[in-house]
């Protein structure tokens, strides 16, 4: 029997823009930013405490990417839609698209769907995310601005009983322009343990907004995945936004840093 349909929502409800026009060169996304569940799928089966847990959505990851998008004057992609009602960062094609089961979690409203049901649920997330990434890069490459896209994430600090030391991963392919240098700045930081393509790697098909968005380009990449602990409250939020907001910075080479920052002082000016 078909499940209800779900209620049909503007692309301006299930993606947010911050700073369309922004004159850094890095574009944020966080892809997992929300554990908002539309009204239609109820809570999917899962007990009320399950939907603020890793398994809905990135926590802490947002207010992260907002804070650097901020310092930065970058533009920021959100998902306004949890996960569990589709993943914006698997390929079409993935098992875990719409995941049935999330770390040990059984998803009871995500068994058997339908063609249908499945292709809704890509229009109704997927696809508003996709090509709101698309039309922003699309615009910034017509008006030769450079471009870098970072995508930002938080972990669990336990998945399936393991310790996770990492307070910061770092996940990259074999394109290590942003990776490299963002590395190894986080290394020289005291007490700070780095995760190399942990705790996930490409080969877990965490990598697809990348792929799919800055590899196909030839653009710039990194992913980003902090230990969700480190910024669960605003006093480490604040810390990461600002370590990596001066990181950026310093990755920045001279020539665009150059134009950035007239840009932005032009805007400055223009405001006041």
């Amino acid at each position: 029997m078909e499940r209800a349909r779900p209620a049909s929502l503007a692309s301006s409800d299930t993606v947010g823009v911050t700073n369309p026009g922004g004159c850094s060169p890095f574009v944020l996304t966080c892809d997992h930013a929300s554990n908002f569940l539309p009204s239609a799928f109820g809570t999917l089966g899962l007990p009320a405490e399950d939907l603020s847990r890793h398994i809905a959505w990135d926590p802490g990851a947002l207010p992260v990417a907002r804070r650097i998008a901020t310092a930065l004057d970058a533009t920021l992609i959100e998902t306004r839609i949890s996960r569990l009602i589709i993943d914006c960062n698997r390929p079409l094609d993935a098992p875990d698209l719409v995941p049935p089961v999330s770390e040990t979690t059984a998803i009871p409203g995500n068994a058997g769907l339908s063609d249908s049901e499945r292709a809704e649920r890509i229009a109704l997330s997927w696809r508003p995310f996709h090509d709101t990434i698309a039309s922003i890069i699309d615009d910034r490459q017509a008006r030769g601005q450079d471009t870098r896209l970072v995508s930002v994430h938080s972990f669990t600090p336990v998945y399936k009983g393991k310790n996770r030391p990492w307070h910061i991963g770092i996940i990259h392919d074999d394109d290590r322009r942003l990776a490299s240098p963002l590395i190894a700045a986080l290394q020289r930081l005291s007490g700070v343990t780095v995760g190399i393509n942990e705790p996930y790697s490409p080969a877990d098909r965490v990598y697809f907004t990348l792929e799919r968005h800055a590899r196909s380009r030839g653009l710039a990449c990194a992913m980003i995945e902090i230990r969700n602990d480190e910024i669960s409250g605003e006093t480490g939020q604040r810390k990461w936004a600002d370590l990596l907001t001066g990181i950026f910075s310093d990755l920045e080479p001279e020539e665009a840093k150059g134009s950035w920052r007239h840009a932005m002082g032009k805007s400055v000016q223009s405001a006041s």
